[in-house]
């Protein structure tokens, strides 16, 4: 019995759904992720950071647009962050 094929897909795909997956959720730590809840700094935090270090490791291998983007959700997301956390 043959084991089935397994294709990988490109690996810019899979670090842009992480990166974006993590841009989201650091989003909705800042802003509250249940309502009534104030943010969440430290998650937000971690997920910002996880996201920079998905945009660094993918930016050599995306398309300039691709790059462009991914640069201004980060710091939109560090902007938004900074002014939560009031320094």
């Amino acid at each position: 019995m043959t084991e089935p094929t397994v294709t990988a897909p490109p690996v810019e795909a899979v670090l842009s759904e992480v990166f974006t997956m993590l841009a989201l959720s650091a989003h909705a730590y800042l802003n509250g992720a249940e309502e009534g809840a104030g943010p969440d700094l430290p998650a937000a935090e971690i997920a910002i950071d996880l996201a920079a270090i998905a945009y660094e490791k993918a930016q050599s291998r995306l398309r300039p647009e691709e790059r462009a983007a991914m640069a201004g959700m980060l710091t939109d997301l560090r902007m938004a962050f900074v002014g939560k956390r009031g320094t």
